[in-house]
């Protein structure tokens, strides 16, 4: 059964995978969405940044939400990724999102030509206005960190879903006291978020490839699950995110090892230790094979 957006433990910012050609492989998409619905997870980020939004045209965007909605909005809840720096866009693109049927939108505040906080109040109320939507908050990527005085007026809004937090689990316990729904933004923070600060969950990216695994620790509290994991996500951190999962999906043969310029596969020796973290998983539990290295020659880059 469906999840609603408040009961949603487990969501995957989920991969967007290509064809030879550099075009969206929908076929291998939809075979990575059926093993999470599999796995249990609650519900996908489409087009996130590890869906690689940014690198994708808003055409591509919006009908990845569209189809995404199309085939699998009666079991998973499907959230599009639809803020951008520029509020008219994002106004346009998140009433896209929404006429198409997205349960909900993702929304970011304005990276790299930052404004002051009064704009960044006024540009998600705007957003806000059209639907319901989670805020992100990123402070290493949008260089700006989204305070509590920010959050808490906002929160008041009838569309405010809650908070993506990447600024730590204490801000996380801080907002769920005051009743302000939160989602760990980093994997390996995120046991320790649900199970001793009360986190909703998280919106993850290590559920990319080990979804069951990742659903297991979101639902009880197994300390020996989360140090188990505690390598994989590091590894999967050690580049900037999306690199490191996209490199891992090819290496265990989910997807093709197709990337979208600027992203470049880990290196040999990054892959070699890739290799060793998910061997110690088992096959059954991660999404693909048993892990390769592959050569360099095998990865191939799309402008």
């Amino acid at each position: 059964m469906k999840s609603t957006l408040a009961d949603a433990s487990l969501i995957t910012a989920i991969k967007t995978p290509y064809k030879t050609n550099g075009d969206l492989d929908l076929k291998t998409y939809d075979e990575l969405v059926e093993q999470q619905i599999a796995a249990g997870v609650d519900g996908i980020i489409v087009g996130g940044t590890t869906g690689e939004g940014h690198l994708l045209s808003w055409e591509e965007h919006l009908m990845l939400i569209a189809h995404s909605v199309h085939q699998f909005g009666q079991k998973l809840l499907i959230i599009g990724n639809t803020g951008s720096n520029n509020t008219r866009e994002a106004i346009k693109a998140t009433e896209n999102g929404f006429a198409t049927g997205m349960d909900a939108a993702l929304q970011i505040n304005p990276y790299y030509g930052r404004t002051s906080f009064k704009g960044v109040r006024e540009h998600f109320s705007r957003v806000l206005d059209i639907g319901p939507a989670f805020i992100y908050n990123v402070p290493g990527r949008t260089g700006q960190d989204l305070t509590p005085d920010v959050i808490e007026p906002l929160a008041k809004h009838p569309n405010f879903i809650g908070m993506k937090e990447c600024a730590g689990n204490e801000r996380i316990a801080h907002y769920e006291q005051q009743g302000i729904a939160c989602w760990s933004g980093n994997d390996d923070e995120s046991f320790e978020g649900r199970h001793q600060y009360h986190s909703h969950g998280v919106i993850s990216v290590t559920s990319n490839i080990v979804p069951g695994l990742m659903r297991k620790l979101m639902d009880k509290p197994e300390p020996s699950l989360n140090q188990q994991l505690q390598p994989l996500m590091s590894w999967l951190f050690c580049e900037p995110n999306p690199i490191a999962i996209n490199t891992a999906l090819m290496m265990t043969g989910a997807i093709k090892p197709i990337f979208r310029l600027p992203y470049q596969a880990l290196t040999q020796a990054q892959r070699e230790q890739g290799v060793l973290i998910l061997d110690e998983i088992a096959v059954a539990d991660l999404v693909g094979n048993a892990a390769q290295v592959l050569d360099d020659s095998l990865f191939e880059y799309k402008a």
